[in-house]
């Protein structure tokens, strides 16, 4: 976004003449561009630099992990068009910062900063605009020396878990631990502990 916009969201005047049908479409093609961006098996840090509104928004919740440039300005401001969140924003910003704080953001149309974002849960953290790809790095850094399969079966867990019913979400977190014990950084990992030495993971 080069201080501008992480993502400013679709374009107006592409959006403004489009059917009923072909409005479908277009919110269906940007879910399942955005589920791809959750669902995929490796950690997705978002970098939000800019504004991060309405499809830019929804991008940015799509990932795994939010950090924001202390210049960043997020929202849903839909309603003021005359439509709603089209791509996952009613239902993935609910699961972030709670049903009532986002039925607030989406009826409204506001636009919150960075600091905001971080006080209700929409961004992990907020970072000042010229560390903020240093930041990101550093962190990307620390989430991949530990074991990938792991951190992959995390998040499969999480984003599993939080569909279903509390039951279901303990038998996938049951189910995925006990996956980790066919891998190869699992032995190495706890015998690296044993032995008070840095583990070797091969991700295997």
């Amino acid at each position: 976004g080069e201080g501008r916009s992480f993502v400013a969201g679709a374009d107006i005047s592409f959006m403004k003449d489009l059917t009923t049908k072909a409005a479908k479409e277009f919110g269906i093609l940007g879910t399942n561009a955005f589920n791809a961006v959750e669902n995929i098996n490796k950690v997705v840090i978002g970098v939000i630099n800019g504004f991060a509104l309405g499809g830019g928004c929804e991008l940015a919740m799509a990932c795994d992990i939010r950090l924001a440039s202390d210049k960043a300005k997020l929202g849903q401001p839909e309603v003021a068009l005359g439509i709603t969140p089209g791509s996952g924003g009613t239902q993935r910003l609910p699961r972030l910062v709670g049903v009532a704080k986002a039925k607030e953001l989406i009826y409204t149309g506001s636009i919150i900063d960075a600091y905001e974002a971080e006080k209700i849960g929409l961004v992990n953290k907020v970072i000042e605009h010229d560390k903020l790809m240093d930041s990101a790095f550093e962190m990307a850094k620390k989430i991949s020396s530990n074991a990938k399969l792991a951190v992959q079966y995390s998040k499969e867990a999480i984003n599993k878990g939080i569909q279903v019913d509390e039951a279901t979400s303990m038998f996938i977190e049951s189910s995925l631990f006990g996956l980790c014990f066919s891998t190869a950084d699992q032995k190495e990992g706890m015998a690296a502990f044993l032995e008070k030495r840095k583990p070797n993971f091969t991700n295997k």
